[in-house]
């Protein structure tokens, strides 16, 4: 404890900043870092599923608690390194601050990059149309029943109630074109045949 008192005081007013800022803000970031990897995001399994559709939120977020605490670690450290290369104080304060705004800025974008990689799974019926599919569960002409067919849309494919104009009945495995979306979620289809 005696050498940390002499070292402590040993130190320049804006070296002791530096230092002063830079060890909590390290300890913070390592436990954001920890919590992000393993307490990380997930919701408890008793909270109801809710989407909102009109709440877009702020797609570019500078002032973050995340990234200050970035901006004061790297700045700290910045900060010692320059003084500890025989830079004057205020070229390190300012090489200090140039390095925090840019660790919040690449902290910012990552995570502006990061909320764009979401993927919406829900399914757009319109982009069934005009697709190539096989009945699944036979379907009645003149829309006689709802069958099943099975439909590559977006990228997956989907098992989806379908019925058919069509003056033949459409047999399990035959293979049919969407035309048109009934009732926003049943597709019209025909054989592909005719």
């Amino acid at each position: 404890m005696e050498n940390f008192e002499t070292w402590w005081s040993a130190l320049s007013p804006l070296l002791k900043m530096y230092w002063s800022i830079a060890i909590p803000f390290t300890v913070f970031f390592l436990l954001q870092l920890i919590m992000s990897l393993f307490a990380g995001g997930d919701a408890p399994d008793d909270l109801p599923d809710a989407e909102i559709e009109s709440d877009h939120g702020i797609s570019f977020q500078f002032l973050t608690v995340k990234n200050l605490v970035g901006f004061f670690t790297i700045f700290g450290w910045t900060g010692i390194a320059c003084l500890d290369g025989g830079l004057s104080n205020g070229l390190s304060l300012f090489i200090a601050t140039i390095s925090g705004l840019l660790m919040m800025s690449l902290m910012a974008g990552l995570f502006y990059m990061m909320g764009k990689m979401n993927v919406d799974g829900t399914l757009k019926m319109d982009k069934a149309i005009g697709q190539v599919g096989e009945v699944y569960l036979p379907i009645q002409s003149r829309r006689g029943n709802v069958g099943k067919v099975q439909v590559k849309v977006m990228g997956s494919l989907r098992t989806l109630d379908a019925m058919t104009d069509d003056e033949q009945d459409l047999a399990t495995g035959q293979v049919i074109t969407v035309s048109k979306i009934v009732n926003d979620n049943i597709l019209l289809v025909t054989d592909t045949k005719q």
